[in-house]
């Protein structure tokens, strides 16, 4: 199998045009397409001369995806299973603004502004068995390398512009996977995707979102990522934690407040904690209480999310009623409280529901 040309850094890059007698500077202007202008084959790189297309087509492949099916919501959002070069699938989503009239508000009755957002995946499968994701009861299978990853950003980017009008204002690392324990490959997409040779967007506009991987938030403390950082929290203590997410048994409350510190001290970038507020589990404001006292420990804010149904759980929301005195709870303390409405359930693409279905 031929290599992919994309996994080869620009010194190995530039090594080869000249063991095969071309100029050096032939090697940023691949680099230009593949990552800027996000070329699928050699054949689109026109100022390069067919000879050598044809000799980079000989030794080298781009193992881009392919869209393999595209599902639409009545709320405009758009599923997209990707067929990977190996014939995996992950799924990403697009979740775009909403209508005028059905503009998404914040708690005080202000209106959000606008997003383009592309939800993507980092590994197909997950290993983590949260109960209330169906990704979670797949099999971790393989992460995805940090081209694969900056592909989905590129097509849902298309989908956006195409079917929209509209650029990407916002990418989360939030679809099938942990991405902290894929962890090199993500940085190196967030590299891809934010570089002036590639695709110029801001970090501030990127989310990585994780179950709790203590140690690897300490690394992205210390490796200065410019991101924002959401933990997927749920309860705020161990042991309802324990009952829903079993990575809290070895990365316990205690030990992700002390990691959030530390990235926070290194990054200056305040954490979202994301909370769905289970049914008759976690909805009292006793949790609330628990939940305040955690958001003491590092500056927070927080996105209360509607859970969505899976076939393999048997959870449900909390009522209207009890998810208002639950968020007017940590408001009265001061709390910033978002509530994030389901986009894409119809389409099982809403938070928790990606699995790769063919």
């Amino acid at each position: 199998m031929k290599q992919d040309i994309r996994k080869y850094t620009p010194a190995q890059l530039t090594d080869w045009f000249k063991q095969n007698g071309e100029p050096a500077f032939r090697a940023k202007q691949v680099q230009e397409w593949i990552w800027k202008k996000s070329a699928r084959s050699f054949g689109q790189m026109s100022n390069l001369s067919v000879a050598l297309r044809d000799k980079l087509d000989t030794d080298f492949a781009i193992n881009s995806l392919t869209v393999a099916t595209e599902q639409r919501s009545n709320d405009g959002t758009i599923k997209s299973s990707f067929r990977l070069f190996d014939g995996n699938l992950v799924e990403g989503v697009l979740i775009p603004a909403l209508r005028q009239d059905d503009q998404e508000r914040d708690r005080t009755g202000a209106p959000v502004a606008p997003r383009m957002t592309a939800c993507v995946s980092s590994q197909v499968g997950c290993s983590l068995t949260c109960k209330f994701c169906a990704t979670g009861y797949m099999d971790r299978k393989r992460n995805l390398d940090a081209a694969e990853i900056y592909d989905q950003v590129v097509e849902i980017d298309r989908q956006a512009k195409t079917t929209f009008d509209a650029p990407l204002t916002n990418i989360v690392y939030m679809g099938m996977g942990e991405p902290l324990l894929n962890y090199k490959n993500v940085l190196e997409s967030v590299d891809r995707i934010t570089s002036p040779d590639g695709l110029g967007m801001s970090p501030k506009r990127i989310t990585i979102s994780t179950a709790g991987i203590a140690k690897m938030i300490r690394q992205l403390g210390d490796d200065g990522v410019k991101t924002n950082l959401a933990l997927s929290l749920h309860a705020a203590n161990d042991v309802k934690r324990d009952q829903i997410m079993p990575i809290n048994e070895s990365n316990s409350l205690a030990n992700l407040a002390d990691a959030l510190g530390y990235f926070y001290r290194k990054t200056g970038t305040r954490v979202t904690f994301e909370y769905i507020v289970f049914y008759n589990f976690n909805d009292t404001l006793q949790d609330a209480k628990e939940l305040w006292e955690f958001t003491k420990k590092v500056p927070a804010k927080i996105n209360i999310i509607e859970y969505n149904p899976i076939a393999e759980a048997s959870f449900k929301n909390t009522d209207p009623q009890t998810l208002d005195k639950f968020a007017g709870y940590l408001e009265d303390r001061g709390v910033t409280v978002s509530i994030r409405r389901s986009r894409g359930k119809d389409i099982d693409a809403a938070c928790g529901q990606l699995a790769g279905k063919k």
